[in-house]
C-alpha cells in the first residue's frame, strides 16, 4: 500500500490572466472557480493602485490577496512614478496592508544603471525591513538572428545573484531557453513563488500559455516541488487575450487550475516502492478541466474543458482517476491534519492514512 499527499502551497490566480478584463474581474473569477488567492499586478488599472479597493474586493469575494507583482514592466514605467526604488517602497506597503506574503519584482533594465548597480543590495536592505518576501523574477535575454541581447541588469537568471528568494517563471524559462527543472533543483529552497505558465520558446515572445499546452515540463515541476515540500506560492499567470468571451476565459482559467491540482501531490515517504509515484495519478492525454471547488459533487465540472497532458496515465494501466481528482481539487482548511490517504496496487485510494476509512471524494 503506498499513499499520496495534497500539499499546502495555495493555488493563487493573476489579475494579470484576465487580460483585456480589470482587476475586480480577477477576483470574481479566482473565487468562482476556487482559486485560494490573488496575485495583483499592479499597472495602469487604477484599481489594482488602490488598496482600499483591494481590500473591499478581497472582502467581498472572500478571497485573499496573496501576493503583489510591482509596476515594472516596461508599459508600466509610469505607474506610481519613475523612481524604482518608490516603487518598491510602495509595493511594499501595499503588501503589508493587504496582507500579502510575497512581492513580485524584476530585476532592473540595462538603462536604469544605477538601480540595476545597486539593486542585489537595496533588495536586501528592503527585505530587512518587511516581513514580506521580495521574490526576483528569473527573466530571459532576446534573440536576434544569431545575436542575444540581454536587456536587464544585474542578470536576468537568479542562479548568477544571491537573492535569498526567488520567482521562477515558465513562459520565462521557454523564453529563455532555460531547464526549468535544472533551475528549481539548483535553486532549491530560494524557491519561494512560481508563476505556473508553459511555452514554446524560440520565437521571442513571452507566450504564458495555459500550462500542458506548451513545451516546458509543468507537471514534472510540480510533483518536484509537492515532493520536497516546497509551501510558497503556485500563481496561474497565463494569457487570455485570446478568449473570444467570458465563458471562453472561465474555461481557460479553469483548465489550469485544475491542471495544477492535479500534478500538485507527492508520494508520501516510506510508502511502497513500485506503486504510484509523486503525482498520484498522471491523468490520460486529455483530463478534466474543472478545478473548481463546488462546481459538482465531488468538486469539478466548471467548464467541462479537456486539456493536453503528458501522454501518460490511463494508457500506461492506470486506474480511473476521477476519485484523486477529487481529492485534488479540494482545499484543506488552515485548521485541518494534512490530507494523506493510502493508495492500492490498483491505483485506488482507499482510505486517509491514520484515520477511519472514508470515501475521500466525500469526506
Amino acid at each position: 500500500m503506498s499513499a499520496i499527499q495534497v500539499p499546502d502551497a495555495p493555488v493563487v490566480l493573476s489579475t494579470a490572466s484576465v487580460y483585456p478584463e480589470k482587476t475586480p474581474v480577477a477576483f470574481e473569477l479566482a473565487a468562482k472557480l476556487g482559486y485560494d488567492g490573488v496575485e495583483v499586478l499592479v499597472s495602469s488599472d487604477p484599481v489594482s493602485q488602490d488598496v482600499d479597493m483591494l481590500r473591499r474586493l478581497s472582502d467581498y469575494h472572500q478571497i485573499p490577496i496573496t501576493a503583489v507583482h510591482s509596476p515594472c514592466l516596461v508599459i508600466t514605467q509610469r505607474v506610481w512614478g519613475r523612481d524604482p526604488w518608490g516603487k518598491l517602497v510602495k509595493s511594499k506597503e501595499m503588501a503589508e496592508a493587504v496582507g500579502a506574503k510575497a512581492i513580485v519584482v524584476h530585476p532592473a533594465f540595462r538603462w536604469q544603471r544605477e538601480y540595476a548597480k545597486d539593486f542585489e543590495n537595496g533588495i536586501a536592505r528592503m527585505q530587512d525591513e518587511t516581513d514580506v518576501v521580495f521574490a526576483v523574477e528569473n527573466m530571459y535575454p532576446v534573440h536576434v538572428g544569431e545575436k542575444e541581447v540581454v536587456p536587464y541588469a544585474p542578470s536576468w537568471n537568479p542562479l548568477d545573484r544571491d537573492y535569498p528568494d526567488v520567482t521562477l517563471d515558465l513562459s520565462h524559462t521557454a523564453m529563455s531557453r532555460s531547464d526549468a527543472m535544472a533551475m528549481a533543483k539548483q535553486l532549491g529552497d530560494r524557491l519561494s513563488h512560481v508563476h505556473m505558465a508553459d511555452g514554446l520558446g524560440g520565437q521571442n515572445l513571452d507566450e504564458h500559455m495555459i500550462p500542458g499546452r506548451g513545451s516546458q515540463p509543468c507537471a514534472e515541476l510540480l510533483e518536484h516541488l509537492a515532493a520536497s515540500g516546497y509551501e510558497g506560492q503556485l500563481v496561474l499567470e497565463v494569457n487570455t487575450r485570446k478568449a473570444a468571451d467570458r465563458a471562453t476565459r472561465l474555461t481557460d482559467l479553469a483548465e489550469a487550475l485544475a491542471f495544477t491540482r492535479l500534478h500538485f501531490a507527492a508520494g508520501v515517504r516510506g510508502s511502497s516502492p513500485g506503486e504510484h509515484s509523486a503525482a498520484g495519478a498522471r491523468g490520460s492525454s486529455q483530463h478534466s478541466a474543472a478545478g473548481a471547488h463546488g462546481a459538482s459533487p465531488g468538486g469539478y465540472g466548471a467548464a467541462g474543458a479537456s486539456a493536453s497532458a503528458d501522454g501518460r496515465g490511463a494508457a500506461n494501466g492506470s486506474a480511473p482517476r476521477d476519485r484523486r481528482e477529487r481529492i485534488a481539487t479540494r482545499s484543506r482548511p488552515d485548521d485541518a491534519p494534512r490530507r494523506v490517504f493510502a493508495v492500492d496496487s490498483g491505483g485506488t485510494v482507499a482510505a486517509p492514512v491514520g484515520g477511519p476509512a472514508a470515501d475521500p471524494a466525500t469526506s
